[in-house]
């Protein structure tokens, strides 16, 4: 898995902030497209706060918007996470490893 990936780095960005979590797992909850107005409601902070964070997690590829009338609907796009559990998942074997390793060892003192 290459680390360098700018991909995954705006994935990571997008799911660093707090609120922006929130956000996608009020979409992912709901299974199904959101106006940003309702988001907004759910959310102590401007229309235009709640519309940055979007941006970034719309380009991180965590949100479809598609515009319907005047009204633009987020979606949440849960695809994107599998790339960061296949990060995640290259670590874990040196996790188990490790941990592996010190039972070995503690099991040999006793």
């Amino acid at each position: 898995m290459k680390s360098n990936n700018p991909y995954i780095d705006k994935i990571f960005k997008a799911i660093a902030d707090p609120t922006r979590r929130e956000i996608f797992h009020a979409l992912v909850v709901a299974s199904a497209a959101m106006p940003i107005n309702k988001i907004t409601e759910q959310f102590d902070i401007s229309r235009q706060g709640v519309t940055k964070h979007i941006k970034t997690l719309e380009e991180a590829g965590l949100i479809q918007i598609n515009v319907r009338g005047r009204e633009r609907y987020c979606k949440a796009e849960t695809e994107p996470l599998k790339l960061i559990n296949s990060w995640v998942s290259f670590y874990e074997k040196f996790w188990n490893s490790s941990l592996d390793k010190l039972e070995e060892h503690l099991n040999k003192k006793v």
